[in-house]
């Protein structure tokens, strides 16, 4: 009776943008389809989720915008497109479940982080709702206010 390790996770980037810009609502994670080249490009950290964003095309989930740069030691005929579409790994019901909300009034789906867990690449991916500036506002005010709150309980 053999117990496995749990699975480390170690971050590569982050979309640090969007729970700034969408109020976050539920998250999952999904599994994404790479090449090897980016795989090798992702262990070197080389990523960024600046405008990366899920859309919905023939029953499946594409991350689209998602920059992985190119790996310097794959020749030319190896390496990969930086900016193109890569799949998103998710079960029927996940999917479905996606689907419904994002056609619900002003419903999105971002990706929040890109990470390893253990050997695989995979996304956490949110369900939110965008934020408007007074929003955006009142949310920064709230995590100033807490921030202070713990600055003074710890000055105590």
């Amino acid at each position: 009776m053999s117990t496995s390790p749990a699975k480390v996770e170690r971050s590569i980037a982050a979309n640090r943008r969007a729970r700034r810009e969408y109020e976050i609502l539920d998250t999952l994670e999904a599994g994404l389809v790479l090449v090897g080249s980016e795989v090798k490009s992702l262990r070197d950290g080389k990523a960024s989720m600046i405008d990366a964003h899920v859309r919905f095309r023939d029953d499946e989930a594409w991350l689209f915008d998602l920059h992985i740069a190119q790996y310097p030691q794959a020749g030319p005929h190896q390496n990969h497109e930086p900016k193109r579409p890569r799949k998103l790994l998710l079960k029927r019901r996940e999917l479905d479940k996606l689907r419904r909300r994002v056609q619900e009034k002003g419903l999105t789906v971002v990706p929040l982080r890109l990470y390893f867990k253990g050997a695989w690449v995979k996304t956490e991916l949110a369900v939110g709702r965008g934020r408007k500036l007074h929003d955006k506002r009142e949310a920064l005010k709230e995590r100033q206010d807490r921030r202070d709150t713990q600055r003074a309980l710890r000055r105590r």
